[in-house]
């Protein structure tokens, strides 16, 4: 018989606080992420407010700012339109514009504009406004076409126009073209269509798609029974089309980054400096600090010392973030000075440990601080984890002074520069006399992350 007893058990867990997870998500969020968690948090608690924000500017200082400009146009510039001077002509001239900068065109109005203008008879055209409707953000079908002009009629299928497919060749042949199509591989066929001096019978390496992302050539020639320099050169032209060739109108597709710090080159002199422009200034609302001095009841008096020390909390978890940050990237730059100084081919073996050591932090500190983050300088915006790559002997920071980013720019230097061709086997050769021992493999296999062809196809594309 089994009898249950009380016991005690000691033993140790790690509990995380409200406060400690808040720290750490917010060590962990880009510069944009960051200003919406403190939007969150003012909405939230009364005790905390905006100091000075200069992502904002109020509508007095912007037209202060530009009332010079407009007397100068007002003054100097004829538009040349009756009735401008008239509020309703002003007005409408204000929406215009208005509506011109705010809103992108779509890829139906774009397709619809260049409709406009071919020198086709309105039965034609009305098909053709149909199926550019029915297109999707990639530019391909929602519905069948078939299907958009089917009808029933007594009990029987009447059959869609004659002309559909005359419309639907229209539509393909619109900028981008490629559009009015079933699936990214016909859109391809249809691109393909209009590309010029290819060899005969090629659109047929287009039914073997997976050899050809695999680049599996020699295998493909022979299926298809064409040259393999053929389908090499080929290859490189299906890389210039665009599978969706509706995906540049698609709405929210553009993501801009926006910098969270900035190092900046002052004649040898470097200076770091936060994105302070997209953060605001916090501090505690002068109204409740009044409050917390004042007699109150019990309820009143704890909901304001809370609020005040919730938002004091918030800030300090805020400048911490920042000092963390500033202290990642400082020591990134005494790591990687040659690079701040002479570009990316000078980027040197970086580990997280490595900066983890130098700043007495754990490794985890300072991935959650690189996370999403970004960096300008005068070589461009890179991702702080741009920073840190492993040598190209795979040693770490320990082994060879050449990291994998740095060799694959001064492979990009080379082939940028190259007065003939050099083949993989060439670059491995130069690359040696710099003092960088990298295989023939190991050059091609750079080269291609690099998006550059080879030898052959670079002579072949001059």
């Amino acid at each position: 018989m089994q009898l249950q007893r009380p016991a005690f058990y000691q033993e140790q867990r790690l509990r995380m606080n409200p406060q400690v997870y808040q720290s750490i998500k917010m060590m962990e969020m880009p510069v944009m992420e960051l200003r919406e968690l403190i939007g969150q948090e003012l909405e939230r608690n009364p005790a905390l407010e905006v100091l000075d924000d200069r992502s904002t500017v109020s509508l007095e200082e912007a037209e202060s700012g530009r009332k010079d400009e407009y007397e100068y146009f007002e003054a100097s510039s004829d538009p040349g339109i009756p009735g401008y001077g008239s509020n309703e002509a002003s007005e409408e001239h204000r929406r215009f514009i208005e509506g011109v900068l705010t809103r992108p065109k779509t890829l139906q109005e774009h397709l619809l504009w260049q409709l406009q203008l071919e020198c086709v008879d309105n039965e034609l055209r009305a098909i053709a406004e149909t199926l550019i409707q029915n297109l999707d953000d990639d530019g391909f079908h929602k519905e069948p076409p078939e299907t958009l002009f089917r009808t029933v009629s007594a009990g029987a299928d009447i059959a869609p126009p004659p002309r559909l497919q005359e419309a639907m060749d229209l539509v393909r042949g619109l900028r981008p073209r490629g559009t009015c199509t079933a699936d990214y591989h016909e859109s391809l066929k249809v691109q393909i269509g209009f590309l010029h001096d290819l060899p005969a019978g090629i659109e047929k390496a287009l039914d073997h798609l997976e050899l050809l992302e695999r680049e599996r050539f020699s295998e493909l020639a022979q299926k298809i029974n064409i040259e393999e320099n053929e389908i090499l050169l080929f290859s490189e032209r299906i890389k210039t089309l665009f599978p969706f060739p509706g995906r540049d109108f698609a709405p929210g597709r553009v993501q801009y980054v926006i910098p969270d710090i900035r190092v900046i080159n002052d004649s040898g002199d470097f200076a770091i400096s936060l994105n302070d422009e997209e953060i605001p200034v916090l501090g505690i609302s002068p109204f409740f600090e009044k409050l917390n001095k004042l007699p109150n009841g019990a309820a009143a008096r704890e909901f304001v010392r809370d609020n005040i020390r919730e938002a004091r909390l918030f800030i300090q978890q805020l400048h911490q973030r920042n000092l963390t940050l500033l202290r990642v990237v400082r020591a990134i730059l005494d790591f990687q000075r040659p690079f701040f100084i002479d570009g990316p081919k000078s980027l040197a073996p970086l580990t997280l440990g490595d900066i983890a050591r130098e700043l007495s932090l754990s490794d985890a500190t300072v991935s959650r601080t690189a996370n999403s983050k970004y960096l300008e300088c005068e070589w461009g915006i890179f991702e702080i984890r741009y920073f840190f790559t492993n040598s190209i002997s795979g040693t770490g920071s320990g082994g060879s002074q050449y990291s994998k980013e740095g060799v694959k720019a001064i492979i990009k230097e080379i082939i940028g520069d190259e007065n003939k061709r050099y083949t993989d086997q060439d670059i491995s050769r130069m690359l040696e006399q710099q003092g960088i021992a990298l295989a023939r493999r190991t050059v091609a296999k750079y080269r291609k992350e690099l998006d550059m062809g080879s030898s052959y196809i670079r002579h072949e594309r001059k």
